[in-house]
């Protein structure tokens, strides 16, 4: 069972705190704040996520009708529902099946044409397969690769609490 916290701030209380006096607060309070912010923001995402499904009902078909006017089947499309302009965007996601692709680049350099001509071509090394290679290879590849570090993520458990 976690230990009561005297004093605890809240996320409206530290809402205008320095940055510095919030990493000053014990390690149990941040723990505390964090999962009080994830739990705001995980609440705030699914009644953005309920409210954005009451808006498709109500102006999904609009946006169909508009489209088919427009005489596309994706894009952005813009009408008016009172003092309200509605935007509604459905964009286009490509897939190209990368095993014919790369037969039909092979097909126009043995055509004696330049691929690149018509398709981008890159290469991509998955970072297991590297790190299973025998280590003349990795040196090989080596001065291809760069290596860069996303954003870090730390989050705080209470001993004691499932998280």
């Amino acid at each position: 069972m976690p230990t009561a916290i005297h004093n605890r701030p809240t996320l409206d209380s530290v809402r205008q705190m320095p940055l510095g006096d919030i990493a000053a607060l014990s390690a149990d309070q941040l723990a505390l704040l964090q999962a009080d912010a994830r739990e705001a923001a995980d609440g705030a995402k699914r009644m953005l996520d309920w409210i954005e499904g009451a808006i498709a009902i109500r102006y999904e078909q609009h946006a169909i009708a508009a489209r088919a006017q427009a005489g596309k089947d994706t894009g952005t499309v813009r009408f008016e529902d009172g003092p309200v302009t509605v935007v509604a965007d459905l964009p286009k996601k490509v897939e190209w099946d990368q095993r014919r692709l790369a037969a039909l680049v092979e097909q126009i350099r043995a055509g004696g044409e330049d691929p690149s001509e018509y398709v981008e071509v890159s290469f991509k090394v998955p970072e297991r397969a590297y790190v299973a290679w025998p280590e003349r290879i990795r040196q090989a590849f080596e001065p291809a690769r760069t290596v860069r570090t996303g954003r870090q993520t730390i989050r705080l458990t209470l001993n004691g609490e499932a998280g």
